[in-house]
């Protein structure tokens, strides 16, 4: 539940909207990639978790299997990861909560949100667990209520906001692909983004009674829900209404329900996705300050993020992070308009890095594994290491397509690529001493 909490938030809830304004019904072919990318993500990380549940995990397994400078590296780009997403999280906060009071500040509606989320980090960990199953059990049921009605819409051929539900939307308004191929491609990096936090189910295997038994459950039914939840909702989205209802200053889930008549049903949504933003923005919190603290150990990162209180909750890191996401207060308050689009792009760059030392990593932990120095697990990752360079081809795909995008945010992201490997390269060598000590 805390990795589909993380991964059920605003790339789905509020960007499906801006995107299918953009792409049309062919955004769905675009979640179709990107989850068959998740899906042997997921799988490589389920083989290293199974080898060595560890807190922490992707640091370590970068560090073990790659070299200690690539633990340093996944630990601070997933920290940028969770950075970008915690902001956007917090915009989309902000954006929701303008549908009751438009009057009122998004930037003040972000600043509160991430007060009470870090008094909820900072308190103990049983509460975050608590919390966020109940946010995730919100979400999914948010998810399903939209199935069932969706496809009894499009089943029914209803008449929703004066026009008819069904599959010929899907052609119906300037063909599947109305603004050609290349828009649809130029939306893999924000769907990249959606898909983030899948892989947060690695963080808690460290934290996990018998993972051995509860992991590769977690991973695969987080693998084909996420999928179901993710593909299924775009194209009944794509079918109940035409592509151009959509845009992205709402939910398309509150423009659907806005849309079928009954008064309070939009509403209602827009709670169930303001507090999908919430429990995002809280695994964020969870998770950063667990990575964090692994790289403080380490003499990795500032040595105050390795603190904890007294309720065992990695305070420092969870500052360290809380401190970043002022930054995104600050950007809502100066660009409002732009300020989730920006933070999103960020946050892709993180996660295609991630996913990228996952999946080298596994490639590694094969090769030692053939030559007789480890025991790989029973759960493997299909079709390795093949598939390892297929996936990995695909997310530097994502990349090279972000500097041909028309918006302004996205190919920020790909000039920022050089910065960000500058920026991780020095300070890896100004830590390498340090770390080699500790």
């Amino acid at each position: 539940m805390i990795a589909m909490g993380g991964a059920i938030g605003v790339g789905l809830f509020l960007g499906v909207g801006g995107r299918m304004e953009q792409s049309g019904p062919a955004l769905v072919l675009s979640y179709v990639l990107c989850g068959v990318a998740a899906f042997f993500v997921m799988r490589a990380l389920g083989e290293l978790v199974l080898y060595r549940p560890v807190a922490g995990s992707f640091v370590e397994y970068s560090r073990e299997f790659i070299g200690p400078w690539a633990g340093f590296a996944t630990g601070w780009m997933y920290f940028l990861n969770w950075a970008g997403a915690g902001i956007a999280e917090i915009t989309a906060a902000g954006i929701y909560v303008a549908k009751w009071f438009p009057d009122f500040p998004q930037w003040l509606t972000a600043l509160i949100c991430l007060v009470v989320l870090l008094a909820v980090n900072l308190l103990s960990v049983r509460l975050f667990g608590e919390l966020e199953f109940w946010f995730s059990v919100i979400k999914v049921l948010a998810i399903l209520a939209f199935l069932a009605v969706g496809l009894s819409l499009v089943l029914t051929d209803a008449e929703v906001g004066g026009t008819t539900a069904g599959p010929h939307n899907l052609v119906d308004h300037g063909g599947f692909l109305p603004n050609g191929l290349p828009l649809v491609l130029m939306s893999l990096q924000g769907v990249m983004f959606a898909y983030a936090s899948i892989e947060m189910v690695g963080i808690a295997a460290g934290e996990t009674k018998d993972p051995g038994k509860v992991m590769p459950k977690a991973i695969n039914s987080v693998v084909w829900r996420i999928g179901v939840f993710y593909v299924g909702s775009v194209l009944l989205l794509a079918m109940v209404l035409p592509w151009t209802a959509y845009n992205g200053d709402q939910s398309p889930f509150v423009t659907v329900f806005s849309s079928i008549g009954i008064p309070w049903a939009g509403d209602l949504m827009n709670f169930v996705v303001l507090t999908a933003a919430l429990s995002s923005c809280n695994s964020g919190l969870y998770s950063t300050g667990r990575i964090l603290r692994s790289l403080a150990q380490r003499g990795e990162a500032p040595a105050f993020t390795e603190r904890l209180n007294s309720r065992r909750a990695p305070y420092g890191a969870v500052l360290f992070t809380g401190a970043v996401f002022l930054a995104g207060v600050l950007l809502n308050y100066v660009v409002p308009k732009e300020a989730f689009d920006i933070a999103t792009s960020i946050s892709a760059l993180g996660v295609i890095a991630t996913w990228a030392a996952l999946l080298h990593a596994q490639t590694r932990l094969r090769k030692r594994a053939a030559s007789g120095e480890l025991v790989r697990p029973a759960y493997r990752m299909p079709g390795s290491p093949y598939t390892n360079w297929v996936v990995l081809a695909f997310l530097v795909l994502i990349v090279l397509l972000a500097g041909f995008s028309d918006e302004t945010a996205v190919r920020w992201s790909f000039y920022a690529v050089p910065v960000v490997a500058v920026a991780v390269a020095v300070g890896w060598r100004l830590v390498r001493g340090r770390a080699s000590s500790t």
